[in-house]
């Protein structure tokens, strides 16, 4: 295993943007910026052995501040959306930007996605380790408390790419933290429609037509984009316009539920027919968001053009709004608690 490093443009304020790629045995790899924790590229082998970049990306730091649609960023403090942009917490109302209609998103306009991360290479025998860390003062983007936060990310010579989130805070917050990679099994520069999708999951969370959740938990089952089998993204996809829930948001953008516990369980399997490829998705996490990328509409790395449904995200989570749901999985962190869970994508081929 080996990490190389190299310049990946500048900020306007002049700081440097470095990429770190962690490389396996057989030549696949990931690299990772210290801007945002953002996953640049993934190449991993097909059926035939050749190795393809699966996820969307820029060639500059400074297209990554730029674009929206938070591409391979670690996203925080808190993941999903929050109604109305306001939480109570011990009596005390905190109120957040409205950065998604009446909304907050992603933490807000300054998330983690566009913070600098203090990145410190780790190489071993059998994986290599990114180990970022970054410190959100209280007040940040409207939060109470100060989060300290560590995210790892190891790469192994299985081709399984590891995130490790780890947080601390001195005072009563919210943490829910994720990853916001973009998929395409068949390479970065296509559309995700052919892939196949299988979701691990019983239940997926209401939501209104704003896309936040009512607090009923629906099976999903009979549902039309359950994927409890193997299904073709592209039928499902072809439902957007009449099925409310799917024109609500465009396409997929749904949160699935795996159960109360806290064990790690594979949650989601994606397919790629035409190159072999599989990517497993293994956490210990209660819900998966399946966003089907509808809303790209951008020019990507190498010139290649990301529109609609160019790519998947799963992101591993907490319900979205669960802070105002109590039969929700709690995303109050506390002084004496420690947010530490971790996410992995398996690559293979079949």
């Amino acid at each position: 295993m080996s990490i190389t490093r190299k310049p990946f443009g500048t900020l306007k304020n002049g700081q440097a943007v470095t990429e770190y790629t962690l490389s396996n045995q057989s030549g696949a790899s990931v690299g990772i910026l210290d801007l945002g924790g953002i996953i640049t590229h993934i190449r991993v082998p097909d059926r035939l052995g050749q190795l393809t970049d699966v996820a969307l990306g820029f060639d500059d730091a400074s297209a990554y501040i730029a674009a929206p649609g938070y591409l391979g960023a670690l996203i925080g403090r808190v993941g999903n959306r929050i109604g109305n942009a306001s939480f109570t917490l011990n009596g005390e109302e905190y109120v957040l930007e409205k950065n998604d209609g009446e909304n907050n998103l992603h933490g807000g306009l300054e998330g983690f996605n566009l913070r600098m991360w203090q990145a410190s290479p780790i190489e071993m025998d059998s994986a290599d380790a990114l180990l970022l860390s970054l410190t959100s003062p209280d007040g940040d983007q409207g939060f109470p408390g100060s989060l300290d936060v560590e995210v790892t990310y190891t790469f192994n010579d299985a081709n399984a790419l590891g995130i490790h989130y780890y947080a601390t805070t001195d005072k009563p917050t919210l943490c829910n933290l994720t990853n916001h990679a973009y998929f395409n099994l068949d390479g970065h520069d296509g559309s995700i429609e052919d892939l196949e999708l299988q979701i691990f999951a019983d239940v997926i969370t209401e939501v209104d037509d704003k896309l936040i959740p009512t607090g009923r938990l629906l099976a999903s089952h009979n549902l039309p984009y359950s994927f409890a089998q193997p299904t073709r993204l592209g039928d499902v996809l072809a439902l957007t316009h009449s099925n409310p829930t799917l024109k609500s948001a465009g396409g997929v953008d749904i949160n699935y539920c795996m159960g109360r516990d806290r064990e790690t369980k594979i949650c989601a399997e994606l397919y790629s027919p035409k190159t072999g490829r599989v990517m497993t998705v293994e956490t210990d996490q209660p819900g998966v968001q399946v966003y089907t990328g509808q809303g790209l509409n951008i020019r990507g790395k190498q010139g290649a053009f990301y529109g609609p449904f160019g790519g998947i995200c799963l992101e591993t989570q907490h319900y979205p709004d669960a802070i105002h749901y109590p039969q929700f999985h709690s995303v109050v962190l506390r002084p004496q608690d420690i947010y530490d869970t971790v996410t992995v994508y398996h690559f293979g081929a079949r």
